[in-house]
């Protein structure tokens, strides 16, 4: 093997290395948001998370039953110090589905994130300056998104927002009024396959 195959390939390796490390991928999820006009938000999460590295150890016959076991546990710890964790449960092959509920005040939070900001999956981003709240899904880069689904695992999921909030811009599949009451609209967002575009919104709060 020449040199820059070898590079090429070390770089591949260590990339695939680093996606693994950033552990959580939601697998199968329905999220619904609410925003208002005074800047208060409930964000629930109910569905399907993959642990990338507990995945692919148990694919490749890395990781024992005895040591699934406990990862498992240090996962289960994980969320149980989140009071927003209402369920959890251990499904297999490194799948867990976990309910997670929180709400309060956008505008003194700033920022919200599901999980957490170095595992983020959603986050509602208060930007002050420009009067914007911003509501972002996990980023992956169309590489990764690749080597995720060779490593057989995939993304399926809907995110539903309910605002009464003016919208600047978005990328959801569908837009439209509440029927049962015209201030508010729902923006929706069928996530199809791990290839479909990031979710993305951005809202005027004044």
């Amino acid at each position: 093997m020449n040199f820059k195959a070898f590079a090429g390939k070390a770089v591949s390796l260590g990339v695939t290395a680093a996606l693994l490390a950033s552990c959580y991928l939601p697998a199968r999820f329905d999220a619904e948001i609410e925003l208002d006009k005074a800047g208060y938000y409930s964000l629930i999460f109910d569905g399907y998370l993959a642990d990338m590295g507990l995945y692919q150890g148990l694919k490749d016959g890395k990781i024992s039953p005895e040591e699934e076991k406990t990862k498992m546990a240090v996962i289960e710890r994980d969320f149980a110090r989140d009071s927003s964790t209402k369920e959890y449960q251990y499904y297999r092959e490194g799948h867990f589905r976990v309910k997670w509920e929180r709400s309060g005040d956008l505008l003194k939070a700033k920022t919200v994130t599901f999980i957490r900001r170095n595992e983020l999956i959603l986050q509602l981003k208060y930007m002050e300056k420009a009067g914007y709240i911003i509501l972002e899904g996990k980023s992956l880069t169309k590489d990764n998104r690749q080597r995720i689904q060779d490593m057989g695992l995939g993304m399926q999921g809907k995110i539903r927002v309910k605002t009464d909030l003016a919208i600047k811009s978005h990328n959801a599949t569908t837009e439209k009024k509440d029927p049962r009451d015209k201030r508010f609209t729902w923006l929706a967002w069928d996530i199809a396959s791990i290839m479909s575009p990031r979710p993305r919104a951005v809202f005027i709060i004044e």
